[in-house]
């Protein structure tokens, strides 16, 4: 196998010997250059986070956990109680596969901070060359009641043969001379700010009838498997950016988008940085991974998950927010992200999660 982050082909294989394990896989998890992980029925209410450098964590549940909750059932997970879930998948990888795991799109729009915890590791969504053993997610979520179920899909896989191959600041401006990798909102090639990464900015153009979404502080139960059901008025309000600009206040959770629209080819994946001081104290996204061929072939607009939890802070339109770094996968993948494998976010504008009733 190739050195770089693995395709489509790749899970494919993995599942059918075994590596991947999981008793009511589902060939529809395999994504184009990642895998979606499913809530088994076992779950847990617990008093605090925790890591497991020493242990099995099932071996020290019982100094965390509060209750024990079965998701054959479905149930309500209320806002800012943190909850752990055993994941349906376990792995048993070999000496040269490494990976990380990281909420999905959906997740990430609705506030739902989560991440995998292992046995016997000391870092959250990091997956050690030849583990072997069981997953786990720890889900808390800050803005909604929601309601969950075995076989929810919460976060992503990514596996990695030997090495992550990001590309340099002059060989993605390279990339972007012979296949463009920004545009504007015409999807017009436009001259890209590469620094660390392809930056991106903003959109509060108060030309927009809508500039943001924040999440209110009562709504009721929303449903995890209700897919375009809920009222968009009962869970958020709607902003204008006022003179192009807009206050980002602690403890809200914003939903904006890009001004830009970014590409990703078909032999990359893209990872947006989560926090960036050098950009703002705040945080723009949850998941922030993007699979081989979004926004193919002339963009797709970046929704971006905003929140501060310090001070107050002034973006003005246009301003820079983030960060993209792209990587080379092993080889380009025969499935890539699109409408053709029923894509959630493919050709976006300021889209909320899939479980809203479309503008």
């Amino acid at each position: 196998m190739s050195k770089g982050s693995l395709t489509y082909e790749d899970y494919f294989n993995l599942t059918k010997k075994n590596i991947i394990k999981s008793k009511n896989f589902d060939f529809s998890q395999i994504q184009p250059s990642s895998i979606d992980l499913t809530l088994s029925k076992e779950c847990y209410e617990i008093k605090a986070s925790f890591l497991s450098p020493n242990n099995k964590i099932i071996d020290i549940l019982d100094e965390v956990k509060i209750k024990e909750i079965n998701l054959e059932n479905s149930y309500v997970f209320k806002k800012n109680r943190t909850y752990l879930v055993k994941l349906n998948e376990k792995l048993n990888l070999n000496k040269n596969i490494f990976g990380k795991c990281n909420p999905k799109s959906s997740t990430g729009r609705l506030d739902i901070f989560c991440r995998t915890i292992l046995d016997y590791s000391n870092e959250y969504e990091k997956i050690p060359f030849n583990y072997s053993g069981e997953i786990f997610l720890e889900i808390t979520s800050r803005s909604f009641n929601i309601r969950f179920n075995k076989g929810d899909s919460l976060n992503q896989m990514r596996l990695i043969c030997k090495k992550h191959m990001y590309l340099e600041d002059k060989i993605l401006k390279n990339q972007h001379l012979s296949k463009p990798i920004i545009f504007n909102r015409a999807g017009k090639a436009i001259i890209p700010d590469i620094s660390n990464g392809l930056k991106i900015s903003v959109d509060l153009d108060n030309k927009n009838k809508i500039s943001a979404f924040v999440a209110k502080k009562n709504s009721p139960i929303l449903n995890f498997n209700n897919i375009n059901k809920h009222k968009i008025e009962q869970f958020w309000d709607s902003i204008q950016s006022i003179k192009n600009s807009l206050i980002i206040e602690p403890e809200k959770f914003y939903i904006l988008k890009s001004k830009e629209k970014i590409r990703i080819p078909k032999d990359m994946a893209g990872e947006m940085i989560p926090y960036d001081t050098s950009i703002g104290d705040f945080r723009v996204h949850y998941a922030g991974f993007f699979d081989p061929g979004f926004g193919d072939p002339t963009g797709s607009f970046a929704v971006l998950e905003v929140k501060t939890n310090e001070v107050p802070f002034i973006l003005e339109d246009g301003q820079a927010i983030a960060r993209i770094n792209y990587e080379k996968l092993n080889k380009e993948s025969k499935v890539v992200y699109g409408s053709h494998i029923k894509s959630n976010y493919q050709n976006q504008g300021l889209k909320l999660s899939k479980h809203f009733k479309k503008i």
